[in-house]
């Protein structure tokens, strides 16, 4: 049985390279009994666009989490993360997580906070969590918006804070109130499963498999890739009602508390090595 990895041959890999993944990919898949994806989404890439095998041999099973560590304690999680960032009770906190390069789209975020604040008498504090190899062009480009940022120290408070890595996301996410992802590419990403176990809103672009992930306009906002108007305006519609990231809330962390729980997955495990044994 042969489990996939995530798929980024249209944004990872020259054609040359390309071509010989794929290759080798269609011969392991001819030795293997089964292939197990993620998603519908990654099936259909690789069974329909790059013909690594027939549909009828890949297996959905989808990831599996302990997340019990984004459920418990969370208003006291809250309280310690708002408390170290000197996040008044009034204030809307959105956080962005993940490594800071190019694929991730960081100056669709800070172009889509700079149109909200133009446009909401709402405060707000924005979180990028993480570091790389962009950060100095991300902060550079945060200048250029007028956002005024600090860099780890929370002693400071404004618009816009570079967190750097957080060990603990679980408390970061806690104090969030709503989550972002900006992404032009995505294969599976984690932190949204993590973020809705923490009951939080996800803002997101629609691409490669987030609506396997999330319930479009039940715990999700999604807008097309660098249309920054468009998750500006789902940005500014979470932060304006707070019945409507209650609601999102809620739908969220029912919703991986069923699907990406560790048990579902051993469950799925079991069933499949059983039903090909």
């Amino acid at each position: 049985m042969h489990p996939s990895k995530q798929w980024y041959f249209k944004t990872m890999f020259g054609p040359a390279k390309t071509r010989v993944f794929l290759g080798i990919e269609r011969y392991l898949a001819k030795q293997t009994t089964k292939i197990v994806t993620l998603s519908q989404t990654q099936k259909n890439e690789l069974s329909n666009i790059y013909k690594i095998a027939p549909g009828s041999k890949f297996e959905i099973v989808p990831l599996g989490f302990d997340l019990e560590k984004f459920e418990f304690r969370q208003e006291e999680k809250r309280q310690k993360f708002r408390q170290a960032y000197n996040i008044s009770d009034d204030e809307i906190a959105i956080g962005i997580v993940g490594r800071l390069v190019p694929i991730k789209n960081h100056r669709l975020f800070l172009k889509a906070l700079s149109l909200v604040m133009a446009k909401t008498r709402k405060q707000i504090r924005a979180f990028i969590i993480g570091d790389g190899e962009e950060r100095q062009n991300i902060e550079m480009y945060a200048q250029s918006l007028g956002l005024a940022f600090n860099n780890e120290n929370p002693a400071h408070k404004n618009v816009l804070t570079f967190t750097s890595w957080i060990k603990d996301i679980d408390v970061s996410n806690a104090g969030m109130d709503i989550i972002a992802l900006t992404s032009n590419n995505e294969g599976t990403p984690v932190s949204l499963i993590e973020a809705q176990a923490s009951g939080k809103p996800i803002v997101s672009t629609l691409i490669g498999g987030i609506e396997d992930i999330v319930i479009k306009n039940k715990t999700a906002l999604l807008s097309p890739i660098n249309d920054e108007q468009a998750l500006a305006q789902n940005m500014l519609m979470l932060v304006e009602d707070a019945a409507l990231r209650k609601s999102f809330s809620e739908n969220g962390a029912d919703f991986v508390r069923n699907k990406f729980s560790y048990r579902r997955l051993c469950s799925d495990m079991s069933a499949l090595y059983n039903s090909l044994l």
